[in-house]
């Protein structure tokens, strides 16, 4: 009985380990597919991402079952960002309002169907969180699991709800300066908008 376990526990190691092996070799193969994408960038080989209009920045993790969609407008991501699990962008909208065709058949986009999504530096999304087109995510902001985001979002905000709205900020003023000055030598931020 004791052999038949640790059997099970190497075989269980064994998958745990070659996945991991697959998906470092998926995701060393697919970067190349990003319009740009930096250093130490973690995801799953198998999610969804139309790259060619995505850039993305240093240490970044996005966590299983990512959908990231951009067809014509781009996704910037900083560095230093976490995602979790399930977590979709999308930079465009399907046209509805042309008459005589089915909304199958609409192909051709409208102004302002496709927006970009640009996400800053030290941002933590949520599992389950949905990014839509025109959202701009400030540096420090926390997106609440579940948040429909079509908004901007400021500085150290929290933002959470569908649609999403600003909860609470991360801290007050002083804090926040007080956190730039040790992470970035500086203050970064003009915090005048939490007065």
């Amino acid at each position: 009985m004791k052999t038949r376990k640790s059997i099970k526990y190497f075989v269980g190691l064994f998958i745990f380990y070659s996945k991991g092996i697959q998906n470092r070799i998926g995701r060393y193969f697919l970067k190349n597919l990003f319009k740009s994408v930096g250093r130490n960038v973690k995801f799953q080989y198998k999610d969804i991402f139309t790259f060619k209009n995505i850039t993305i920045g240093n240490d970044v993790y996005i966590g299983p079952h990512a959908t990231f969609l951009a067809a014509e407008a781009p996704i910037f991501i900083g560095d230093k960002v976490l995602f979790g699990p399930n977590v979709s962008i999308i930079t465009g909208n399907h046209p509805i309002d042309l008459r005589g065709k089915f909304i199958y058949d609409i192909l051709e986009k409208l102004p302002g169907e496709d927006l970009p999504v640009i996400i800053s530096d030290d941002v933590w999304v949520g599992a389950g969180a949905t990014i839509l087109k025109g959202a701009n995510i400030g540096r420090g902001a926390v997106i609440a699991a579940g948040a429909v985001v079509n908004i901007n979002v400021p500085p150290y905000a929290i933002a959470g709800g569908i649609p999403a709205k600003i909860i609470k900020y991360r801290g007050h003023k002083t804090e926040l300066e007080k956190h730039e000055k040790l992470i970035y030598g500086k203050i970064k931020t003009d915090f005048n908008y939490l007065d």
